[in-house]
């Protein structure tokens, strides 16, 4: 398992959600290390309604402008943390939503975190995702693509057939299709009806 290069990922925000399946995310923990395959993305593009670049650079938002590789973390309705990856070069601001991992590493870890021991629903959502490895606004900006306490990495496994769906929760741009998963996996989030 290696850290994903910088120059390996698109410059372009649809293109890195759909790069990202199959590859990994590792978080380093003072309990031990967790890990999973992506199995499941969403992009959120530049000039996109629906992305938190939308209406420019803020205090909050601020790392969704960094160069791409660099995590953006916040948190929704006061409850749950989400994961995105900046996609864009720098100063344009545009990102990917890590929804979905099948666990790999540190399953015991994930478990405790989630309060639960069902394997196929420790990071299946991206709420889910963020608990299970312990991700908060701690991890804003960090650099994704250098061994440290979040990094993305890879291996030499093939990902398998990726499908393209709307995207799951939104509102405005509801219809574009900008959502990767992976097809066969039991992993991924949403209704079965964009699953297939």
């Amino acid at each position: 398992m290696t850290p994903l290069a910088r120059s390996e990922l698109p410059v372009d925000t649809a293109a890195l959600a759909r790069f990202l399946i199959g590859k990994l995310l590792v978080r380093k923990l003072p309990e031990g290390v967790v890990s999973g395959r992506i199995v499941e993305t969403e992009a959120y593009v530049i000039g996109d309604a629906a992305g938190h670049a939308y209406g420019g650079m803020t205090a909050r938002n601020r790392s969704l402008f960094l160069e791409r590789g660099h995590a953006y973390v916040y948190l929704v309705y006061g409850v749950s943390y989400m994961l995105n990856v900046s996609s864009e070069a720098p100063g344009i601001g545009a990102g990917v939503l890590i929804r979905a991992l099948e666990p790999l590493e540190g399953v015991m870890i994930m478990a405790r975190n989630r309060g639960t021991e069902r394997l196929r629903d420790l990071a299946r959502g991206p709420g889910r995702l963020a608990a299970a490895l312990s991700i908060d606004r701690s991890l804003d900006g960090l650099d994704l693509c250098e061994k440290g306490p979040l990094w993305l990495g890879c291996d030499d496994r093939e990902p398998g057939k990726i499908g393209k769906s709307v995207r799951i929760g939104i509102s405005r741009d509801a219809e574009r299709t900008l959502r990767f998963y992976l097809r066969s996996s039991p992993f991924v989030s949403g209704p079965k009806s964009l699953n297939g």
